[in-house]
């Protein structure tokens, strides 16, 4: 009489049959049980597709409830199993397999990526160092996500990854903490205040790489912007949405630099747009460094115990009638000259003269 299996590839025998050989059947029907709770190990160098034989056992065998996949992915790779096995009529018959397993990727994906799925199906993608639960339902392999990260190594672990769909919260000795989104996931911190931090040490907030930091709300949909701009002398900008201003509700303000005398006078209007400078010889404003279209700016020009130092000024420099009011010569009074640049010339917008200032 035909054999007959079922979705496990163990054998079912009808009435009248394996007359005088039944110890033999059930001595490898039992053997194949204990396949069921075994181990395996496939090397996914290439495609690999894991089988229940009837009556036999294969190189990949779909009984094994512990799975290693071991190896260099080259490519991408998938791991199949059909939707049924067995054979035969009734009793037994093809049946859809219906089973768990446990998989660890222990492979290197350099780049690519593995998945496990019933032949023809969808499945699910598997991470590199990770295990998984999952099970055959008779149409795909489903991920239950109970089990999680595996680590290579002897370092504590904070619970091998805290709920996450494949990731990883991993610490070691005087390492950092890394939190890993799966694919193209976010990290969502549901608290109202989240605080950074240690032992009343500075706190840095930064980007890893060439991000620049934006800081925004409601993801960004209804919210200016403050940006820190990547890159060797990068802005921080302030972007408003639609009407929005940027408000201080208390004191904003540049400190006054001191700017060492010069004869042909030196000014970064960059690092110091407020200034001041004590005249101890006469002076000329030479053209300042580092101008921004629309900047303002300042400078205090005090005569020193001696007085009689006169002010010239570079012709970026634009007055009114083209004529630079006169200096004040007395000792120790101060003139003060503001200033806005269109881009070419530095306008002057304010001088006051003979100022006491103490």
């Amino acid at each position: 009489m035909a054999s007959n299996y079922n979705g496990l590839g163990l054998q079912l025998m009808t009435t009248g049959e394996k007359a005088g050989t039944w110890g033999n059947v059930t001595n490898t029907t039992w053997n194949e049980v204990k396949d069921t709770f075994g181990y395996v190990s496939i090397a996914m160098t290439a495609d690999r597709t894991l089988t229940i034989p009837d009556g036999s056992t294969g190189t990949y065998d779909g009984r094994a409830f512990i799975i290693e996949l071991t190896g260099t992915i080259g490519g991408t790779r998938v791991l199949d199993i059909a939707a049924t096995a067995g054979s035969g009529s009734s009793p037994g018959g093809s049946e859809n397999i219906e089973k768990p397993f446990i998989v660890y990727d222990n492979t290197t994906h350099a780049g690519n990526t593995l998945t496990f799925k019933v032949t023809g199906a969808a499945g699910f993608a598997l991470s590199e160092g990770s295990t998984y639960l999952c099970y055959h339902n008779g149409t795909d392999i489903i991920n239950t996500g109970l089990l999680s990260s595996v680590v290579a190594d002897t370092s504590p672990q904070l619970g091998g990854n805290l709920d996450c769909n494949g990731n990883d919260i991993v610490s070691t000795s005087n390492a950092d903490i890394d939190i890993i989104p799966h694919g193209t996931g976010d990290v969502n911190l549901g608290a109202d205040a989240v605080q950074i931090g240690d032992n009343n040490a500075n706190a840095t907030l930064t980007t890893q790489g060439t991000g620049d930091l934006i800081l925004n709300t409601n993801n960004g949909s209804s919210s200016g912007d403050i940006t820190l701009l990547d890159g060797a002398n990068g802005n921080i900008e302030f972007t408003n949405n639609g009407t929005g201003v940027v408000k201080f509700n208390d004191a904003a303000y540049f400190p006054e630099a001191n700017l060492a005398f010069d004869g042909t006078q030196d000014w970064d209007v960059q690092a110091a747009p407020v200034a001041k400078v004590t005249l101890t010889d006469n002076v000329t404003f030479d053209e300042p460094s580092n101008p921004t279209t629309g900047q303002f700016i300042s400078i205090l020009c005090i005569q020193d115990n001696t007085g009689s130092r006169t002010i010239a000024w570079n012709g970026v420099f634009e007055f009114a009638s083209d004529e630079a009011p006169t200096a004040t010569t007395t000792a120790d009074k101060g003139d003060l000259f503001s200033f806005r640049y269109n881009g070419a010339k530095w306008l002057c917008v304010g001088t006051t003269l003979a100022l006491t200032l103490s």
